[in-house]
């Protein structure tokens, strides 16, 4: 490491006050994103054929899949989720889709389960998603 001089360093001080942040004011200034940019899925249980495929497919195992109104419908645990989207591929009928939703911060553990009936929790169901 250099040894810097005195004047040397009240400039760079001076320099370092005045300069533009590196960081952004989150979430005052949001990201832009880009197009194929993964967030959290969405998913519809009217498309869904209950063909299990994307619990099966899934490198994580975050899709369980639950009984809900005699069907056999997937429960995405987002907590586990590495959101790599195979689920939102594999799926036969569409009934997995992708977003960039990406902010997933949560206090309960029970906020980040996708539930097939819609009986979503916590901030996503304040956000409308």
């Amino acid at each position: 490491m250099r040894r810097l001089e005195l004047p040397q360093m009240i400039k760079e001080i001076a320099v370092t006050l005045f300069r533009k942040p590196f960081t952004r004011q989150y979430p005052l200034s949001r990201p832009e994103l880009p197009e194929d940019f993964r967030g959290r899925q969405i998913f519809h249980p009217e498309r869904c054929i209950s063909c299990g495929l994307c619990a099966r497919d899934c490198p994580a195992e975050a899709i369980e899949m639950i009984e809900v109104s005699n069907r056999e419908m997937p429960m995405i645990h987002l907590d586990s989720c590495i959101f790599c989207y195979v689920c939102v591929e594999n799926c036969p009928r569409n009934a997995l889709t992708g977003s960039t939703f990406y902010e997933l911060a949560s206090p309960n553990k029970q906020d980040l389960a996708l539930k097939p009936d819609g009986q979503e929790t916590g901030q996503r169901k304040l956000r409308g998603l």
